[in-house]
């Protein structure tokens, strides 16, 4: 199945994807595979993309690609606010906003989550990546006023069957 994936077909196309769930605020949700997650979803010709999380000052996702039905990619991510702002639900609902803006400059060269930085007004979103397409781990941290107020960790890369 590896051999079958176009990795820059991938990539486009996750960018896609991700540029219009979760990073675009007029995303609609679906009826979640599991309940109490909230899940989005896009689809275009053989390609499929879910979005599966639960969780809110901090909270847990998946992300997979389905090629003709087959999943191929999955990305795991955990994380959120800081425990400091656990309850300050306006705080949490702007510091969101946020990541939706860095997660919307998502690239082909490195399809996962946002770009390495991205700065708007009193908020910084900074991103480590190790890997590629194929493997990869990850970290973004974002800061406001220059103190962290939100970390999360992903992993993922292609899924090889038997």
């Amino acid at each position: 199945m590896v051999n079958k994936i176009n990795l820059k077909e991938l990539a486009e196309f996750l960018v896609e994807a991700k540029t219009r769930t979760y990073a675009n605020v007029n995303a609609k949700e679906i009826k979640p595979q599991r309940p109490s997650f909230k899940e989005i979803e896009y689809k275009k010709g053989r390609w499929e993309y879910r979005d599966s999380y639960c969780g809110f000052f901090f909270a847990i996702g998946q992300e997979i690609v389905r090629y003709n039905k087959e999943p191929i990619w999955a990305m795991s991510y955990t994380g959120g606010i800081g425990k400091k702002y656990h309850g300050d639900v306006a705080f949490a609902k702007d510091t969101f906003g946020f990541l939706k803006k860095a997660l919307a400059k998502v690239s082909t060269k490195s399809p996962y989550r946002g770009p390495k930085s991205y700065s708007l007004g009193d908020y910084k979103y900074i991103n480590t990546i190790k890997g590629d397409i194929t493997d990869f781990s990850g970290t973004e941290k974002i800061y406001y006023k220059a103190k962290i107020v939100f970390k999360q960790e992903y992993i993922g890369g292609l899924i090889i069957k038997k």
